[in-house]
């Protein structure tokens, strides 16, 4: 059976504010943030998951042009460098390939426009079709989101080239009726106040309100469609325990290890016989 043709997308800054490829302060000692990519490129070198998917690509959105995005990758950059910090070790590869020699930028550029600006709509349009002919050229069977901090639309419609074979890792349970659903970008944030008995009504002036403590959170492989993580869940994983007085930082390590990465292994496990 021949292998599907896996190509990634991220968020530099995403990864950039995880601080991938870098040591963290846990409570005291410290650990070391893997990403799910790098995580990714060591299961297709080390588990079966590599006789089912070829890793093909590596895209990211990060505008080069754009003040916030140089702020938020001022440690890192927007491609690898000897002399600075990177989402995972310079050596790393996958299936025999360099992942810094795989990666290609699709900035979506469109986000430096105001929200209500007339053009906003034509670019966000103009970077799906520029997305869109990138996973062409890459021979993209599947796709895997990571972080990517722009919600699609064009290319998740039905009847598109690549409806229901793009994918999303979400560091949050996605299903509306668990107990324990946490969507959007805030999710781990989200989840960390839920064990303190709050809940944010507001991210915007972070208005909060007493709700009964939700001690536990994971992590959802899903189907992309329109909304926010709102696509058909392929797989998730109820395993990680929250303290009320972990960092964001630690939760996310928690959650990443113990959810994250065995979601994006076994999902894409399933998910494999349908492409």
């Amino acid at each position: 059976m021949p292998k599907a043709k896996l190509v990634y997308i991220l968020s530099l800054r995403n990864a950039a504010a995880d601080k991938a490829g870098q040591f963290i302060d846990y409570k005291g000692e410290p650990r070391y943030m893997k990403s799910p990519l790098e995580y990714l490129a060591e299961a297709l070198d080390g588990t079966p998951l590599g006789d089912a998917y070829s890793l093909e690509g590596i895209v990211f959105d990060d505008d080069a042009q754009s003040p916030r995005d140089q702020a938020a990758l001022a440690d890192y950059g927007f491609a690898w460098s000897a002399d600075r910090k990177w989402i995972f070790p310079p050596d790393l590869r996958a299936q025999g390939r360099l992942l810094r020699e795989m990666l290609h930028p699709v900035p979506s550029a469109y986000r430096r426009l105001p929200l209500n600006a007339p053009e906003r709509a034509a670019g966000k349009s103009a970077f799906e079709r520029a997305l869109l002919d990138k996973l062409l050229t890459l021979q993209a069977d599947a796709v895997v989101l990571d972080g990517l901090l722009v919600i699609l639309d064009e290319l998740v419609r039905p009847g598109s080239r690549l409806y229901r074979k793009i994918v999303n890792i979400h560091p949050g349970i996605t299903r509306l009726e668990s107990p324990f659903q946490r969507r959007g970008a805030y999710a781990t944030l989200d989840a960390l106040h839920g064990a303190q008995g709050q809940k944010v009504v507001d991210w915007q002036t972070m208005a909060k309100v007493p709700t009964t403590p939700v001690l536990k959170t994971g992590a959802s492989l899903h189907y992309v469609d329109n909304g926010i993580d709102s696509g058909e869940v392929i797989y998730d994983v109820l395993g990680t325990d929250i303290a009320p007085d972990d960092s964001i930082l630690e939760l996310r390590w928690n959650n990443f290890n113990r959810s994250l990465f065995p979601a994006l292994h076994q999902g894409l496990a399933l998910l494999a016989p349908h492409l």
